[in-house]
């Protein structure tokens, strides 16, 4: 090690100064050695250097003539830390020798990553500002176990690799350092040298906290002081209960293009979607926001669904901390939020996960299991503990440190599935053949369990389009153990149905109540969602049939169907008013069109089935139960007509939904209902306010103790042209 007394080897200088050495810390900052205590330090530019003991004592180091900018020199006193004085035609600096600092991370932090079950990973992992052995600084740590060398860049040292080189955690693979001084707002990145000596591209932080703006790349140190939360009772609240029995109706947005400012050029910030978005979601009655991803991402293009930054909120909006407010001013109005988180694969840029440390060290190195052929993407390595443990206490990051309530998993099927988007030949089947990774599916059930054991009313949703069973079962029942899955089988069905023309519609009768046939084997979400307005599919409105009247008329009657049909509800953002252009992520909705009256009808009625829904127990409280639901007409065919019963629990009036899927209007329409009496018309999508005809029931109608459709009672209704009515049980003659 020692060439002779104090002075390092030749070979250990040299592969300091090259920035080749695996263990700096062997190398630099204070040593005890057989001719005393000794001070190196690698400070590059400096003529001088001084080691400054506590008391103000100075002692002048050696520069290696051979390797400008490393210094050593004796001390008198190894015991205590020296500060560093440098010096040059252009002054003095002082500084603290980061390679006198010993290791923050411990054994156990080690032990638990490796066996993968660190819940609080982010609390070890990334930049951390704080105090270490009495010094103000920034704690980074990265995991590269195959990587030769790795450094923190940043502003803070010139972005010189050689200069913050980190201590390597045998055991784990975790490098770390302590960089006294930096504070927060400083950019970052790491510099890694792979097993292989190649120099990496530089790589921002898998576990920073924020990003800088697109197009830029760097890691950001984030201020640690925590978020002053008011949402403490919202919190207590949303533990209690069941979420299946509850009203959940959800508002899919893009923060991105729901309004824009600046004539349509700028993003609103946080703040500001705090100041217009969650009013307005309020007042149209919904229960929750679903965000498309949040987590950083370099192309606005990929809506974030190619993030690189998973733990860090995009700057596109604000910094981490506008968006903690964002999420305590929702749940101050009683707002939910739900984020888009993506486990399933990530994008291949230069400065994320892909070949982190010179190894697929995130994704299977085999691209049989390796690469998404859709989306051109690498897909996670769920075998690996490291890597599951990683992505599993992403999920508990959000929950833990922005209160979020729920998560939205995209493309569950794309992970339960090896040969999901491949040919034969294309990917790798299991020992025995089958064609499930089994290594997601763990990381799932797991995710799952955290999610629900460790935040109470924290709910987890599947975006699963196959048939993959008990998706939201639990995990001690054989399940995956999601809360509720998006019903894509629905979605598709009703739409394919709604597009044709009325007069066809007897044909394609089964689109609308075949749904019910398994629609109780999960905890269903009833999706019309982003994808659905994209690529050529048109908007939700501009998929219905007819004249301008009809496709109003169409549209107002779908969303009846779809409010009173058993299910949670989304709405993608602009169905709301009848957007009538295809979503664009790069542009703002077409708020222009809610002058129109016919525009604004839809938003009224959106804001009214909202209304009814959650405050119709009917509606919403059996909505994953078949004891909800009971069949009324699911055979007229010729009328395209569909009526069914809705139930709540005991001492709840039961719900009439009919719809008339046909412009023509159809009075003394006989119904069976279980009562006898009073049944108050609570919603009727052709009511003039909306745009339609105002064709109704004057109020309700009388049933009367006559059986039909296997029930004691009946009544003749009048059904409007193209809409859908709810009648409600008044036990006590209510109007």
């Amino acid at each position: 090690m020692l060439d002779s007394g104090w002075q390092a080897s030749d070979g250990d200088v040299a592969a300091i100064v090259a920035a080749r050495h695996g263990d700096p810390f062997a190398v630099l900052g204070q040593h005890d050695t057989p001719a005393g205590a000794v001070v190196r330090a690698f400070v590059p530019y400096a003529d001088r250097l001084l080691a400054v003991s506590p008391d103000g004592t100075e002692h002048e180091l050696e520069q290696r003539l051979d390797a400008p900018g490393f210094f050593e020199g004796p001390v008198p006193d190894g015991r205590v830390r020296y500060r560093l004085r440098a010096g040059n035609p252009g002054g003095t600096w002082d500084l603290d020798n980061p390679y006198s600092f010993g290791p923050v991370l411990g054994s156990l932090d080690d032990h638990l990553f490796i066996e993968g079950t660190h819940q609080e990973l982010y609390r070890q992992l990334g930049a951390h500002p704080r105090q270490h052995e009495g010094v103000e600084g920034v704690h980074f740590a990265v995991w590269a176990p195959n990587a030769q060398r790795v450094s923190v860049v940043g502003d803070f040292n010139d972005w010189d690799g050689r200069r913050l080189a980190m201590r390597k955690r045998i055991e784990s693979g975790i490098w770390e350092i302590f960089a006294p001084g930096v504070a927060p707002g400083t950019r970052y990145k790491y510099e890694i040298l792979g097993r292989d000596g190649r120099l990496l591209p530089l790589k921002a932080d898998p576990v920073g906290f924020q990003g800088e703006l697109r197009p830029s790349t760097a890691s950001q140190v984030v201020d640690p002081t925590p978020y002053r939360w008011t949402d403490h009772a919202y919190l207590a609240e949303r533990a209690e209960g069941d979420k299946r029995r509850k009203p959940m109706s959800t508002y899919e947005v893009h923060l991105g293009s729901w309004k824009r400012k600046d004539g349509g050029t700028g993003f609103l910030t946080y703040a500001e979607l705090a100041d217009e978005l969650i009013p307005y979601a309020v007042d149209l009655g919904f229960t929750h926001l679903e965000l498309m991803p949040v987590s950083e991402h370099p192309l606005d293009a990929s809506w974030g669904y190619q993030p690189v930054g998973l733990f860090a909120p995009t700057r596109r909006f604000g910094e981490a901390a506008d968006f903690a407010g964002f999420v305590n001013r929702a749940h101050a109005a009683g707002l939910g939020i739900i984020i888009d988180w993506v486990p399933a694969h990530f994008p291949i840029d230069v400065h994320g996960l892909a070949k982190f440390d010179g190894t697929s060290l995130y994704d299977y190195a085999d691209p049989r299991r390796g690469f998404h052929p859709d989306w051109n993407t690498a897909i996670y390595d769920f075998a690996r503990r490291e890597v599951a443990g990683f992505l599993a206490a992403n999920a508990v990051y959000w929950l833990d440190q922005f209160h979020i309530d729920g998560l939205r998993v995209d493309a569950v099927a794309s992970m339960l599935y090896l040969d999901y988007s491949r040919k034969a030949g294309e990917w790798i089947p299991n020992w025995d053949g089958g064609n499930d990774n089994r290594e997601a599916v763990d990381f799932l059930k797991r995710v799952n369990q955290l999610v629900y054991a460790t935040h109470p009313g924290a709910m987890t949703i599947a975006e699963e389009s196959t048939s993959w069973p008990g998706v939201s079962r639990p995990v001690h029942a054989g399940g995956l153990g999601f809360g509720f899955k998006w019903n894509m089988g629905w979605m598709h069905d009703t739409l394919e149905f709604m597009a044709q023309d009325p007069v066809h519609r007897r044909w394609h009768y089964d689109r609308m109540t075949f749904g019910l046939l398994y629609a109780f084997s999960e905890n269903f979400v009833l999706p019309l969602s982003h994808d659905e307005v994209v690529h050529g599919k048109k908007s939700i409105l501009s998929k219905m049939p007819g004249d301008e009247w009809q496709r109003f008329a169409n549209l107002r009657a779908y969303y009846g169907f779809m409010w009173g049909h058993p299910g949670k509800k989304l709405l993608f953002m602009g169905s709301e008013f009848g957007q009538t252009a295809e979503w664009n992520f790069d542009r703002s909705l077409d708020w222009h069109l809610l002058q129109y009256e016919v525009h604004k009808g839809v938003q009224d009625l959106i804001r009214d089935l909202n209304a009814v829904y959650r405050g119709t127990r009917a509606l919403h409280a059996r909505d994953c139960e078949p004891e909800g639901f009971r069949w009324v007409v699911a055979d007229d065919h010729a009328n395209s007509v569909l009526a069914w019963l809705r139930f709540g629990e005991p001492g709840d009036d039961p719900v009439l939904v009919i719809s008339n899927f046909t412009p023509v209007p159809r009075t003394g329409y006989r119904v069976g209902l279980p009562f006898a009496g009073k049944w108050q018309e609570i919603l009727n999508t052709d009511a003039g306010r909306y745009g339609g005809s105002n064709l109704g029931n004057l109020g309700g109608v009388t049933a009367r103790a006559e059986p039909s459709h296997g029930l004691p009672a009946s009544a003749e209704v009048a059904l409007p042209p193209l809409a859908t009515v709810y009648f409600k049980f008044a036990p006590n003659g209510a109007a």
